[in-house]
């Protein structure tokens, strides 16, 4: 098992920056990648970035290329997603995940993100 905890999340101006934080903890050596997903109200869980947890490749949805980064720091299992420029677009729960096979498997509880215009 692989126990996900975030937090950074909160209330922002639109333009603003957030750091969102993601510990991972238990069979952590099983995770071949990292990511955020996040959903709006009334909408779908959406792909927002990846990586993996070995070389570092990244991967980013189309809406927030340019504007969010994603990263890892293995020493403390611990994947951030850097959000800037935000938009009142991106406001979502944001949910951390870990996958140790093709699809993303373990799940965070998630941390709210608002953007005020």
């Amino acid at each position: 098992q692989v126990q996900l905890v975030e937090s950074g999340g909160g209330l922002v101006q639109a333009g603003g920056s957030l750091r969102l934080s993601c510990a991972a903890s238990g069979r952590t050596l099983s995770v071949y990648a990292m990511g955020w997903f996040r959903q709006a109200p009334g909408k779908q869980r959406e792909f927002v970035a990846q990586i993996t947890w070995s070389g570092g490749s990244t991967d980013y949805a189309d809406s927030v290329k340019g504007r969010f980064t994603i990263s890892r720091d293995n020493a403390k299992n611990t994947v951030y997603l850097q959000m800037n420029s935000l938009k009142p677009e991106d406001t979502a729960v944001y949910y951390c995940a870990a996958r140790t096979g093709t699809k993303f498997n373990y799940w965070g509880q998630g941390t709210q993100v608002t953007v005020s215009s």
